[in-house]
């Protein structure tokens, strides 16, 4: 007698159905062949459609046994290096321009396009991002991802080749949209790589390389830029990516998978929410171009602010109508959402992407404008966060994979980043090391217990079938909190930050110490109204600490929410063939 772990259904005949793809991954195991096609019904017309409900059928149960032969040895090793790899310069993309802008304007002269160096490569990675999930669904997943790499990698060739801004904007475009297929088509080859009770240890290793990234893209930044050019923030993505695809077109084998197997190009377009992409990307761009735009280029009150909420208003309106029409081969569909660990862990993964982003782009300006730190010296301060971030995720995967239950490292680390955060938010110029490096800390642990658990549990609720898209949905939530709340805090910051100059140093122009930037501020400002001027800074930057300690206390909601399911599942009993 054999016993292998059957993941938790919600229903009998869910069950019923696992246990026959358990038999059907039993026998592939002993030597059995592939499973057998649709029966043949007659003429073409009829056997498309046999074949299109087929794979609507097939969507509907697990088939997490569909004879899936899991990589092991060498061959698992590299593969979960290259994914790593990958996912770390997707992540890296999103931070490391920052220190490098300076010089990239003088180069350019182009300070009116500096917000577009970043908002171009976060338009079109949150825009395509569930996209990718519908091309992971329906075609080769092998074949997409180096697609999406392949992508990114031309953008980074255009970026670091760049004669100009406007060659430097669209190079940066075409690297997000390559970026949106990534991380999420990494986990996806996770899921089709390991067994579901070892996938939150692999998952804990991606997620560490992604936390690693993006607190140490501003330092690498600085380092490519004060040693040797900017450009090489783009070309160090050309050697590595190509690593990534030449070990992934080797080693990884695309899983058969029966669904689509024998759906034909027409049947898998038909199967793509053509509608509802046609309003999800002009709506998510008209959001973000607000939010960038928004207090900076033109006032909130600005009539062209105020039409890009509109439409996006309209849009997204019209998009939600059109996922309950198209129901399953929606871009969203509405049978997944309605999961309570799927709508919870999309709400915990909007929470956390929030905050953690909003301290990953504002801790290093306060090292640099409270603490006078350079730019290499600020991401080596960030190293407390970094250090246990990675460590606790890692560690979370395996504690996962042993203990079975996510939910509990969820709750603990909704705990633990709340306070760490609101304890940043009491950080004043005489702190000493001790606090930012112990606030830090917590902050880590409490993002490596939970960043990568609503992944994992979307992988443990949903059908096979069906977690590309769940990835995609958790990956976009946070992408897109991120972005919402980067701009939310950093109008709150601005605005903290003019009130506090009238208040400690009113003979200064505001616009003049926006204009300075943080890394010369202490080197610029008059030493009389220097003091005035960081007391101005730190209260600023701590209110937008106190944004990031609502937000994390916020992922607590998510993580009461989600069910309690092990990813051990059940055990059932089977003959040996």
């Amino acid at each position: 007698m054999t016993s292998i772990d059957k993941p938790t259904m919600d229903d009998s005949a869910s069950e019923t159905l696992n246990e026959k793809g358990l038999e059907a991954e039993e026998s592939v195991r002993q030597g059995s062949t592939s499973p057998t096609p649709p029966p043949s019904t007659g003429n073409d017309a009829t056997k498309e459609a046999a074949i299109a409900s087929t794979g609507a059928d097939l969507r509907k149960v697990n088939t997490s046994a569909e004879g899936v032969e899991y990589p092991t040895g060498v061959k698992l090793g590299l593969i979960s290096l290259a994914l790593c790899l990958s996912v770390f310069l997707m992540a890296l993309d999103n931070t490391i321009i920052a220190t490098a802008i300076p010089k990239i304007t003088d180069q350019f002269h182009s300070l009116p396009d500096v917000g577009w160096y970043g908002s171009a490569y976060l338009l079109t990675t949150a825009s395509f991002q569930l996209l990718f999930g519908k091309f992971y669904t329906f075609f080769s997943i092998k074949y997409v991802y180096l697609i999406a790499i392949g992508i990114f990698e031309l953008g980074s060739l255009i970026c670091g080749a760049a004669p100009n801004s406007i060659a430097l904007i669209l190079g940066r475009a075409i690297a997000g949209l390559g970026s949106a297929g990534i991380f999420s088509g990494a986990l996806i080859i996770v899921a089709y790589s390991v067994p579901l009770v070892k996938r939150p240890m692999y998952s804990g290793f991606i997620g560490g390389m992604y936390g690693i990234a993006s607190v140490a893209g501003p330092l690498l930044g600085g380092v490519f830029t004060d040693k040797a050019t900017w450009r090489w923030c783009f070309y160090i993505n050309l050697p590595i990516g190509a690593i990534t695809m030449v070990v992934i077109a080797i080693f990884f084998k695309a899983p058969e998978r029966a669904a689509v197997a024998d759906l034909g190009f027409k049947a898998r377009v038909k199967e793509f929410d053509l509608y509802g992409t046609a309003v999800f990307i002009p709506a998510i761009i008209s959001l973000l171009l607000a939010l960038q735009w928004g207090g900076t280029k033109y006032d909130w009150s600005s009539w062209r602010i105020i039409l890009l909420f509109v439409v996006f208003g309209i849009l997204i309106i019209t998009f939600i109508a059109i996922q309950f029409w198209k129901k399953e081969v929606a871009t969203i569909p509405p049978q997944i959402m309605k999961k309570r660990s799927m709508w919870s862990a999309a709400l915990f993964s909007f929470c956390m992407g929030s905050f953690f982003l909003l301290l990953v782009y504002f801790l290093p300006i306060w090292f640099q404008a409270v603490k006078g730190a350079s730019a290499v010296k600020s991401g080596i301060m960030n190293l407390p966060m970094i250090l246990t971030l990675v460590t606790v995720s890692i560690l979370s995967g395996v504690g996962v994979t042993v203990l079975g239950y996510y939910a509990p490292l969820m709750i603990v680390s909704s705990i633990l980043a709340a306070i760490g955060a609101g304890l940043l938010s009491t950080l004043t110029p005489a702190s000493d090391h001790s606090r930012w490096i112990g606030y830090q800390a917590l902050v880590g642990i409490g993002i490596g217990l939970g960043m990568q658990q609503p992944l994992i549990a979307v992988q443990t609720v949903l059908d096979i079938s069906q977690v590309p898209i769940g990835t995609s949905i958790i990956i976009f939530v946070q992408t897109l909190g991120g972005a919402l709340f980067v701009s939310i805090g950093q109008n709150a910051f601005s605005n903290k930050l003019v009130q506090g100059l009238a208040e400690y140093a009113p003979s200064i122009d505001p616009k003049i110490v926006l204009s300075i930037g943080a890394t010369n501020l202490q080197s610029t400002v008059q030493k009389s109204l220097l003091p005035g001027v960081i007391l101005a800074y730190n209260n600023a930057l701590t209110h937008a600490f106190l944004v990031a300690a609502i937000m994390a206390t916020f992922t607590i909601v998510g993580a009461a929410a989600i069910e309690w399911k092990s990813v051990k599942g059940k055990k059932i009993e089977m003959g040996a063939a």
